[in-house]
């Protein structure tokens, strides 16, 4: 029998329940309150415009160390310089996810769909340092300008990817409790499941740091999220298995 779907109030969990790593304020929504915040899938008001307007000034910003990132991927293998692939969007739409490429060339071709993790022998000297300091999701930019990502939100997750721990490893997206209420929201460059649980922790965990984002969306809670974001890339933590903050 299918699992059923996560009850967002079970994750509103008392203090000493959530663990070290997901600080109270986290848990507080919008308005400063606990408990739900009731937003739609769209998110809090002005958040496409929020988004629009932190894309420009960071594809601006980047724009020279594009060039740069694109020399040293070349130079490595001589493979292509961008990874593209199918990842679940908004509402399991499915779209064309870009980044810089991290893996050997034809990585998915020669070791299949499987979810990355600790010390992958697949990964390139350039890719280390560019997964340690997120900076192969710089492409993603382009995502959120054409408005298949936003900046904060779930990960972009790639369809029925193989996961590397847990008993429901090989089962298909849909299949784990939470997935279809993730789903309803735009997938995101960075967020709480990306700052506060390691890369490869089993999807009906991350699942649950998705619907904590799903109750607590609010301008100031994304604005805490992306200044976390460009601490650890400052610091190239994205990659490590204690606290990345």
């Amino acid at each position: 029998m299918r699992p059923g779907p996560i009850d967002y109030r079970e994750l509103e969990l008392p203090k000493a329940s959530r663990g070290p790593e997901v600080p109270p304020w986290v848990y507080v929504s919008h308005d400063n309150h606990p408990g739900p915040a009731n937003v739609t899938s769209n998110g809090y008001p002005l958040k496409r415009l929020f988004d629009l307007l932190i894309v420009l000034a960071g594809l601006t910003i980047s724009a020279p160390m594009w060039l740069i990132f694109s020399v040293v991927i070349k130079l490595e293998d001589r493979g292509p310089i961008l990874f593209t692939q199918e990842r679940w969007g908004k509402n399991q739409t499915r779209i064309r996810v870009y980044k810089f490429r991290t893996m050997v060339p034809n990585a998915i071709e020669k070791f299949g769909n499987i979810q990355a993790r600790e010390n992958d022998p697949r990964v390139t000297r350039v890719g280390r340092f560019l997964r340690a300091t997120s900076l192969d999701e710089m492409p993603q930019l382009l995502n959120i300008l054409k408005g298949d990502m936003s900046w904060v939100g779930p990960r972009a997750l790639p369809i029925d990817e193989i996961q590397a721990q847990g008993e429901d490893a090989d089962l298909p997206d849909a299949a784990i409790p939470g997935f279809a209420e993730r789903s309803r929201l735009r997938p995101g460059l960075t967020g709480i499941a990306q700052i506060f649980a390691p890369r490869d922790v089993p999807r009906r965990q991350k699942y649950q740091y998705d619907a904590i984002y799903a109750n607590r969306q609010s301008l100031w809670l994304d604005i805490r999220l992306i200044f976390l974001s460009l601490w650890i890339t400052l610091r190239a933590r994205w990659e490590s298995r204690e606290s990345k903050v």
